[in-house]
């Protein structure tokens, strides 16, 4: 759900699971075409097939019934996903639902129920902000509402969202944490966030 491709052993590390279950698993979704498969070297490299697919994992996470996690650990990772991650390759959490909301009060995009749009003045925006949009191709549309399983409130989805996630990793306003799809705003992040679009979040540090 990072958007990254991961081999079949550090999968299994992350679920704990021997690297047999996983791969008998993993090759059930690769044959339901849930999950594509790279052959790169000796490495076999999984990731899931199409953003549509994450976009149905994230519904479907968000009927899920609240549990408080136990363990310090999982809290922990519970508060880092909450507060800010990726949703395959756009911006989700509190993170992406108050982008989404700046976007909305500006007029940069319009929701209505499932469907949504770009509007004029959002490719404005973009465009001052020189966060490119790529060639509509396919069937994946510009601008759609996801709902965030841990905010109950759509975030920004679909190649707007895309490229805006991929310009607040270039642009360093966020950072991966290691082997997780939660982010860590920066602080230069915070400021370009507040001073571009109203946000006002502060850097999730771990210092």
């Amino acid at each position: 759900m990072d958007g990254r491709a991961w081999t079949g052993r550090e999968l299994a590390n992350f679920a704990h699971v021997s690297p047999s279950t996983a791969s008998s698993h993993l090759q059930r979704l690769v044959n339901g075409e849930l999950l594509t498969v790279l052959a790169q070297g000796r490495n076999r490299y999984y990731r899931i097939a199409t953003p549509y697919i994450a976009h149905a994992l994230e519904s479907l996470m968000s009927l899920a019934p609240s549990r408080a996690p136990r363990h310090p650990a999982e809290r922990r990772i519970a508060r880092d996903l909450a507060a800010a991650r990726f949703c395959y390759d756009h911006l989700a959490g509190r993170l992406g639902v108050q982008l989404t909301d700046a976007l909305v009060a500006r007029g940069a995009i319009m929701f209505s129920d499932a469907a949504g749009m770009l509007t004029q003045d959002g490719v404005a925006l973009f465009g001052r902000l020189d966060i490119t949009l790529p060639d509509r191709r396919g069937r994946r549309v510009v601008c759609r509402p996801c709902l965030d399983w841990s905010e109950r409130r759509p975030h920004l989805a679909g190649l707007a969202g895309a490229a805006l996630g991929r310009a607040a990793l270039e642009r360093r306003w966020v950072e991966r944490k290691r082997s997780s799809r939660a982010l860590t705003i920066t602080r230069d992040g915070a400021i370009a966030l507040a001073q571009l679009f109203g946000v006002d979040l502060t850097p999730s540090s771990e210092e």
